[in-house]
């Protein structure tokens, strides 16, 4: 039997077009919010002549100074903002079904201590001596964290429970080697960026890293695509994904590669975010149900939008001041660490 003619199959995909649609529409009015909402709301009107202007080489329209606000500053931070989000979403979504544990994400198993970490090694300590950039060193602290997560949670015994454990105690190890580097090495104000840094900022992101965070989240999504019967298959465990056929081994090292490198590029430009890549994945599978053929591309939308959304929040929360957007992300997703917890043991 044809997959078409499996009764619901183009009811399904039909819907799951719709979704998307739906979805790609609300991520584009996000963007076109967090152009236009900020310290200093700017007409929509004008956002649309400056565009115009860039894209389509029409006559500019609008005052030079906010053209130069909207093109060079707010745009690549709304972009870089939905990368962002995307891209933690999608590695809480993979490690969540890899590991078979509802709480894993990048922030609680350590591989954001871990690139926090390696980005301030290199930016602090001078390691590598200038042969290697802050998104290289991010990502060595992140396979390194997590390969330290993945050995202490196998010699505790291996569970679910003993990954995160061990996530949580790999987390503190490295923040307080970052903590240390700081101390040791850094100047008030650089450890008083550094600090800021490292809850969520936003504010010194610009054309190249639209460049470095888009492609890299674009690769990652790509490979959640591509694996997606395996991500399904994996949602039963290891044993039985090889049961079906799928090859165990490289699909994990592809797919935590993929979570690690987007991870470490995320935080080398805008710091340790948590809880976007726990909250996110959770409440898409309350949406659509827990096919990854749904699930990926809503958790990677969604993603994107709560994250522009918390860097709009965090320009007009206070006015006149800019709150790392770590703090607006952490006042939605700790409420909701806490739900998930509760359903968890109401489940058990």
């Amino acid at each position: 039997m044809t997959e078409a003619a499996i009764p619901g199959t183009t009811g399904w995909r039909a819907r799951l077009v719709l979704r998307l649609g739906l979805g790609v529409a609300v991520l584009a009015f996000a963007v076109l919010a967090g152009v236009t909402l900020g310290e200093t709301p700017l007409p929509v009107a004008q956002v649309g002549h400056v565009l115009a202007h860039k894209i389509g080489g029409a006559a500019l329209n609008a005052d030079p100074i906010d053209a130069g606000i909207i093109w060079n500053y707010r745009l690549p931070r709304t972009l870089v903002a939905a990368a962002t989000g995307a891209g933690l979403a999608l590695s809480g979504l993979v490690l969540q079904t890899l590991v078979r544990n509802a709480l894993a994400d990048p922030y609680l198993l350590g591989v954001s201590a871990g690139a926090s970490t390696g980005a301030v090694a290199v930016t602090i300590m001078g390691v590598g001596a200038g042969a290697i950039g802050i998104s290289a060193g991010a990502f060595a602290g992140a396979a390194v964290a997590f390969g330290i997560v993945a050995a202490l949670a196998r010699a505790a015994g291996g569970g679910s429970a003993q990954l995160v454990l061990a996530g949580i105690a790999g987390s503190q190890l490295f923040n307080a080697l970052t903590s240390f580097f700081i101390a040791r090495s850094a100047n008030a104000e650089q450890a008083r960026g550094i600090m800021f840094w490292l809850l969520g900022n936003l504010s010194g992101v610009r054309w190249p890293d639209v460049g470095l965070a888009v492609p890299v989240v674009v690769a990652g999504l790509l490979a959640c695509i591509l694996h997606i019967r395996a991500l399904d298959a994996f949602s039963f465990g290891a044993s039985a994904a090889a049961s079906l056929g799928i090859a165990v081994r490289r699909v994990m090292v592809v797919l935590l590669g993929a979570v690690t490198l987007m991870t470490a590029v995320m935080v080398s430009l805008v710091g340790a975010i948590g809880f976007v890549g726990l909250v996110v994945p959770h409440a898409m599978r309350f949406l659509v149900g827990a096919r990854h053929g749904a699930l990926v591309p809503a958790s990677a939308l969604a993603g994107a939008v709560f994250m522009i959304a918390a860097d709009v929040v965090s320009r007009v929360l206070i006015p006149g001041q800019v709150v790392p957007i770590g703090v607006v992300t952490a006042l939605v997703g700790a409420p909701a660490f806490a739900l998930i917890l509760i359903r968890n043991r109401a489940r058990a």
